[in-house]
């Protein structure tokens, strides 16, 4: 049994979806994770985009704030690199640590209290909306830069179709949304790698002239601006090119899609990662000052390098538009990483009740459907209320990141100091943390102070409505939780007296169509219901539970396993209680992503199986209905039921009334 639908029943509607969206995975198919998951080369692509996207602005804002003093670039090139390092082992820590996924969010959450995880994991969820917003924006930029401006006022609804695009191609599934984008990636890689090495092999006869302007400029500042001058021009360039760091976290967020073994393919894509963003970023800082770019009206300083480097090839233009506009071109695949690890953020904050659950389900596509939906829609709003300024987006983009990179230092940190009497070596991997936390907070602090008025604090209230919200929902699941709690401490140590042998199923007689959830007071309250408003006219009972498949259960073969175990066991304890009851009872169950497909499957399997049945289900009943309710809750009886009773099977909901 399952929920997969054959192919002589799928209507033109459903293949039309299938053809855009994908057609449904077949959750039996023993080799279904190895291939959804992510080889090493495949998850540099799509999770390292980000972080070497970064390398188009992040080096660039960084150098420009050094005004005059560009002698520093040398010294501020090895310093992201180191800083790129540092960082990205600390993460490759935590993916050891925490090999389940989850990143910042998870790490905050078990280290340093639920308080601290909801910040991070709100800090989280607002800068991948970003991330996706501000990559749209900067590929269009730079995309339309070749276009007479006659056509630029359709930047932005160029933009929107591509956010669409990008929604659909993740509904697909993120392998197939990669590997459209792995072609782009490579040219990225190609390209700059090819400048990047020129640039430097062919101005080797500049290094000694470079050595004497740091000596001269360095002398200059010292006598004029003094020792703590030029530490504080440093320090405020260096974190104002903090966005270069904001795709690092990445992988450890995403290590649900790994391939197995998932810590040793995190680990090595994190290596991938680390080493390409910091030779980039650190040799377009001694590009920079070898080459001796200076600013240009309308032009990247990348572009500028570009341009002078390659302008005596043959074909020069022709690489050297390439070269820039791949850059451009691989801001559209760093878009990816928002739509892969902000829905598995927001799935990991609904299991955990901060949002609302239906965020942890997924497709038949095995995707986060929900959630890719909501960060797609987030960003197409904010394009719009932008008017897709890369330069407004960025300012409320960098500031964010830094948050979860500190709370995660900090929870990394705790968590090497309780280790220290099991782990030899907790000093060294403390020290790592430490140094972390402290580069991360001082570039958040700078960040924060010099972008504040410029749009900065916009962001801060985003990130405090969005945590605000995070309680709101968590409150009301807490108090619903309490209400079942009562119903589990009322109802499921009831005594039962044994009634003898219990009767054979007799497939004529009148039977009651259970749907349960596992074994809880919700589901035994319903049981007694349907005895008590139909007595004596049910003989049979047939318990219908469905293995639902979400995002907490989703991580490998053996958790689908444990997840049907689990839901049998609680049918067998129906059925052991009816037995008790003197009523014939048997179950069924399937593994599904879509509840109510399934359900409305097995129960109508079940009607032609039991020709005189009847459906019951429960649902939660309020005293006063609120606007949120169905957001919070998915009302799938109801679902259920309009399904059913359209196809002819009579269904009845009980109201099952929980205190909040």
């Amino acid at each position: 049994m399952g929920n997969q639908t054959s192919q002589d029943t799928v209507s033109p509607l459903q293949k039309i979806i299938h053809a855009i969206l994908g057609s449904p995975k077949h959750l039996k198919d023993p080799h279904l994770f190895h291939k959804m998951s992510l080889i090493p080369i495949l998850a540099w692509i799509g999770l390292g985009a980000d972080g070497l996207s970064s390398s188009a602005y992040g080096p660039e804002e960084a150098f420009r704030a050094l005004g005059e003093h560009t002698y520093l670039a040398v010294f501020l090139g090895l310093a992201t690199a180191l800083t790129v390092f540092i960082i990205s082992y600390a993460y490759s820590r935590i993916i050891e640590h925490f090999p389940h996924g989850g990143g910042g969010y998870i790490v905050a959450t078990h280290m340093l209290g639920e308080k601290a995880g909801v910040v991070s994991g709100s800090a989280l969820l607002v800068d991948y909306i970003l991330t996706i917003t501000v990559s749209i924006a900067s590929c269009v930029d730079a995309v339309f830069s070749y276009i007479p401006k006659g056509f630029h006022h359709y930047k932005v609804p160029v933009a929107c179709l591509l956010a669409v695009f990008l929604i659909v191609l993740n509904i697909r599934g993120v392998k197939e949304s990669i590997t459209v984008m792995a072609p782009i990636f490579m040219v990225f890689v190609t390209t700059h790698l090819l400048m990047l090495i020129y640039g430097v092999f062919t101005h080797t006869d500049k290094c000694g002239p470079l050595v004497c302007d740091v000596q001269s400029g360095f002398s200059h500042d010292l006598s004029s601006i003094g020792i703590f001058g030029i530490l504080l021009l440093f320090v405020r360039a260096y974190s104002l090119g903090g966005g270069t760091y904001t795709g690092i976290e990445a992988v450890s967020n995403g290590l649900q899609i790994m391939r197995e073994p998932r810590v040793k393919t995190g680990k090595r894509t994190m290596v991938y990662m680390a080493t390409s963003l910091a030779f980039t970023a650190g040799i377009l800082f001694l590009c920079y000052s070898l080459v001796g770019v200076k600013p240009v009206e309308g032009k990247t300083l990348n572009a500028v390098l570009a341009d002078g480097l390659f302008r005596s090839w043959p074909m020069g233009n022709w690489i050297a538009f390439v070269t820039i506009f791949s850059e451009g071109a691989l801001l559209l695949v760093a878009a990816q990483t928002g739509f892969v690890d902000g829905p598995r953020v927001m799935a990991n904050m609904a299991v955990d009740s901060w949002l609302p659950h239906r965020f942890a389900s997924l497709s038949v596509r095995l995707t986060m459907r929900n959630g890719i939906l909501l960060m797609g829609v987030a960003s197409i709003f904010l394009l719009i209320y932008t008017h897709g300024s890369v330069s407004a987006l960025v300012i409320m983009y960098s500031i964010n990141v830094f948050v979860t990179f500190s709370l995660s230092q900090l929870g990394m940190s705790k968590l090497f100091i309780q280790r220290k009497a099991e782990d030899p070596q907790w000093f060294r991997h403390l020290l790592v943390h430490l140094v972390g936390l402290l580069l991360c907070v001082t570039i958040l602090i700078i960040t924060t102070v010099e972008k504040f008025a410029e749009g900065g604090w916009l962001t801060l209230v985003i990130t405090s409505v969005v945590i605000g919200l995070c309680y709101l929902v968590k409150g009301h699941y807490v108090r619903v939780r309490q209400g079942m709690k009562d119903l589990d401490d009322t109802l499921l140590d009831v005594p039962v007296s044994s009634h003898g042998e219990p009767p054979a199923i007799d497939r004529n007689a009148t039977t009651a169509i259970q749907l349960v959830s596992g074994f809880s007071g919700f589901g035994v309250h319903t049981l007694f219901s349907i005895l008590s408003t139909f007595p004596k006219t049910y003989k049979n009972v047939i318990f219908v539970s469905v293995a639902m498949i979400d995002s907490g259960s989703f991580k490998g073969a053996e958790e689908i396993e444990a997840l049907e175990a689990s839901v049998k066991a609680g049918l067998e304890k129906y059925v052991a209680m009816a037995h008790k009851l003197g009523i014939a009872a048997d179950y069924r169950t399937a593994l599904a992503t879509d509840v109510v497909e399934s359900a409305v499957d097995l129960c109508q399997q079940v009607a032609e199986e039991f020709p005189r049945s009847t459906v019951f289900t429960g649902q939660i009943t309020f005293r006063l209905e609120k606007f949120y309710h169905r957001l919070l809750h998915n009302e799938t009886a109801f679902a259920i039921q309009r399904r059913l009773q359209w196809d002819g099977v009579t269904t009845v909901i009980l109201p099952i009334r929980v205190r909040t």
